[in-house]
């Protein structure tokens, strides 16, 4: 029986997490889909996803606070994060990751195969 990698996509925009649900899954991922960082904390310590993406600009949980909840957990601490946010520009994004930390940002629109990349890269 193949074992499809679970990804965990956290982002308050409802037609970006059917697009990323489709992109990933026939890409061979299981994906699991929270609207809001309260649900995706709570599916993080369920669900126990391989990955998590994560939007930074959300109503209730900021992807930030989000983060900081899952490190706080030895449960979920471990679980590779990559933001997939509007907030950064394209030339931001490659500025950032080239910088040291633990967390990859894409801005969005996201580009499918650098995305896919990133994610073989961490899982």
């Amino acid at each position: 029986m193949v074992e499809f990698k679970k990804i965990l996509v956290v982002d308050d925009d409802k037609v970006f997490l059917r697009l990323v649900e489709y992109d990933l899954t026939k890409n061979g991922f299981d994906v699991i889909t929270a609207p809001d960082g309260e649900m995706g904390v709570l599916l993080a310590k369920t669900q126990n996803p391989d990955l998590i993406l994560l939007d930074i600009n959300m109503p209730d949980l900021e992807g930030g606070d989000v983060v900081a909840m899952l490190e706080a957990n030895p449960e979920t601490q471990n679980i590779p994060i990559i933001f997939v946010t509007a907030l950064l520009t394209k030339h931001e994004e490659e500025r950032r990751n080239n910088m040291m930390g633990k967390h990859s940002f894409f801005s969005k629109p996201y580009n499918l195969q650098r995305l896919l990349e990133e994610i073989d890269k961490h899982i």
